[in-house]
């Protein structure tokens, strides 16, 4: 494969080229304004928005500013649970063409889009001003990402949308209330191919993975919306997720055939799965390495005459701070981006060409070990569209080129995504406006240096009163992790929307008994001998010290850990609280799976929801907790 070459190297050192560059995007954007009043259109979004869905087997084209029907062949659908075996792929765009000896392929990528149907908060850093200071823009929100995937697509037929996972999960109220059928039901709009994946896919287990595929109404909670669920139109891809020896949780790749020239499409989720999503959502099934994974279905992919081949992964690498969307500065070797993705990268075979990645919520845009890698950011701000060039003769890729691009909200709202959101916000607005409490400032999910924050603070406080009596469990102490505080809350009334957004799991919470001594082994295992780091914030009472200099597994002095000013005493047995998540032993706490007499209690959210009311009023907000409980030493 010769050296792929993204963009990135054109404007890594002028960002005004990339600025230029994306005016000119943005241009062409601005065209498509007003819809299509009576056949006029200026793409196929707006003959979908003012004619409603085309004929069967054909989709709408906008040619000459009128829109017609094109027929199409439409790949035989899948079972929901392949046994590992591949998909044969359609032809997407007709007959072999005797003309030109490349066809060109664009490649449409996005990533952790996490259920964020409206417009994000923060910014997209864009470039960099005349005075050397930042240039920041509003990104993303579901219409507008629409309408910029039409667009790019209308510029190339040979199209295919891809995700690299946490489509779903850790979502705001307006789609994780419907368990994420809204986002599925966007994504069939907008026209997503192929979805990868990732460890938030699994948050509600794989059995309602499946059902994301499959459709149908939820289990226990129905069809909250009303009128049905029908699934996903994409395919969700999962190579490396095997139910057994010869068998896969979903495909594991896809191939798409354009002009002749077939390109296939591996789609993984990250090794170390199993420990960030609860464990019975993944019981039953294999995480395996995605290295291995990819190099063992070369030669299977190539016994079919498939020379091009994809990689969409949700794993992901660490760029500088402050970079560009197309940069891919960082820690790393050479100046490079560090993180996970960069093993995998320099470990796959020469034969992949491209690797689609995520889950660090990071934009990147490289060229590593002679593969082009990309990252899209988060929250469907960026879309990366990727240029393939490939031989008719000999079906490898002979260019390809990437440009992660601004999901901007200067462009015209595609109608028939507005409606659907518009539908959800209606069905939703009552509940999330419901206020629920006050707080005297900000709650940040943010920690200090020692890893404690106002927010954890205050929930695991809300876990503790809710279990804290004796037919409830009677808890002596609640640890809150981190990873689950999703969201600030701001000074002054909290909404039922607001106290989703920062719990959006639906955990619900366990009262179980550990030792002292498992208590203190609990602490230890917050610092891991890979050097990384993970606080569990407690609740009120718990207190102890740690010494930052210390081996690992030997931090926390004993005798420093108390509740409510009382030392723990190794053998004595405590209550203790945690989400089910942590309760089965996620983030590596497997201690939590070793409690004994355990005890389910409310929902989290429900927690922290009759906490805040009994705690606040609006003449006496809740004032934020000191971070206090956590000391560290030398």
């Amino acid at each position: 494969m010769p050296q792929a070459t993204p963009r990135s190297s054109l404007l890594d050192a002028r960002p005004s080229v990339f600025l230029l560059a994306g005016a000119f995007v943005t241009g062409m954007f601005l065209f498509a304004q007003g819809g299509c009043g009576g056949d006029e259109c200026q793409d196929a979004a707006d003959c979908r928005e003012d004619k409603g869905p085309p004929a069967s087997n054909t989709e709408w084209v906008c040619e000459d500013k009128r829109c017609d029907q094109h027929s199409v062949q439409v790949p035989p659908p899948d079972s929901g649970t392949d046994a590992g075996t591949p998909d044969s792929g359609t032809p997407d765009s007709g007959t072999p063409d005797s003309g030109p000896s490349t066809v060109s392929v664009q490649v449409l990528a996005f990533n952790d889009f996490h259920g964020q149907l409206e417009e994000p908060a923060g910014q997209i850093l864009a470039g960099v001003a005349a005075d050397g200071g930042p240039v920041r823009v509003n990104a993303g929100g579901v219409t507008y990402f629409a309408r910029h995937i039409a667009a790019l697509r209308a510029a190339n037929p040979n199209t295919v949308v891809v995700a690299a996972g946490d489509l779903i999960g850790a979502s705001p109220l307006l789609s994780g209330l419907f368990h994420d059928e809204p986002t599925v039901e966007a994504m069939n709009l907008i026209g997503l191919d192929l979805v990868a994946v990732g460890n938030h896919e699994f948050d509600e287990g794989s059995t309602e993975l499946l059902r994301m595929q499959s459709g149908g109404c939820h289990p226990v909670d129905g069809c909250l919306d009303g009128d049905g669920f029908r699934g996903a139109k994409f395919k969700f891809l999962a190579a490396n997720v095997a139910t057994g020896v010869d068998s896969t949780l979903f495909p594991r790749y896809d191939v798409r055939e354009f002009e002749g020239v077939k390109v296939a499409f591996i789609g993984m989720t990250l090794e170390d799965t199993p420990e960030s999503v609860i464990p019975t959502g993944v019981a039953g099934l294999t995480f395996k390495d995605e290295v291995q994974t990819v190099n063992a279905l070369v030669p299977e992919l190539r016994r079919q005459g498939i020379e091009a081949i994809i990689v969409v992964v949700h794993q992901g690498g660490i760029p500088t701070s402050g970079s560009l969307v197309n940069d891919c500065k960082g820690a790393g070797a050479d100046g490079l981006i560090s993180g996970a993705i960069v093993g995998v990268a320099k470990g796959l075979n020469a034969a992949v060409d491209v690797i689609v990645s995520g889950h660090t919520h990071q934009a990147y845009n490289c060229v590593i070990d002679g593969k082009v890698v990309t990252s899209a950011s988060s929250m469907g701000q960026l879309v990366t569209d990727i240029d393939l060039t490939l031989s008719k003769a000999t079906g490898d890729v002979v260019e390809a080129r990437a440009n992660n691009i601004i999901v901007t909200r200067d462009v015209q709202e595609v109608g028939a995504v507005k409606e659907l959101v518009t539908k959800y916000q209606e069905l939703v607005t009552p509940r999330a406006n419901r206020v629920i409490g006050w707080v005297s400032q900000t709650l940040r999910t943010q920690s200090d240096s020692v890893g404690q924050s106002s927010l954890g603070f205050v929930i695991a406080d809300s876990h503790l009163e809710a279990t804290k009596p004796a037919n409830l469990g009677g808890a002596q102490v609640a640890f809150m992790n981190p990873g689950g505080v999703r969201a600030d809350i701001a000074q002054g009334e909290v909404t039922y929307g607001e106290a989703f957004t920062t719990q959006p799991f639906g955990n619900g919470l366990v009262t179980l008994t550990l030792t002292g001594a498992q208590i203190e082994q609990l602490l230890e295992r917050q610092w891991r001998p890979s050097g990384a780091t993970l606080m569990l914030l407690p609740s009120a009472g718990f207190t102890y010290a740690f010494s930052a200099s210390a081996p690992v597994g030997s931090r926390v002095d004993p005798a420093s850990i108390r509740i409510n000013g009382v030392t723990v005493d190794p053998a004595a047995n405590y209550r203790v609280t945690a989400n089910n998540y942590l309760a089965s032993g996620g983030d590596g706490f497997q201690v939590f799976a070793e409690g004994t007499n355990r005890l389910g209690g409310a929902v989290d959210s429900d927690a922290l929801e009759a906490y805040l009311k009994a705690h606040s009023s609006q003449a006496s907000p809740l004032p934020a907790p000191a971070l206090n409980r956590i000391t560290r030493l030398p």
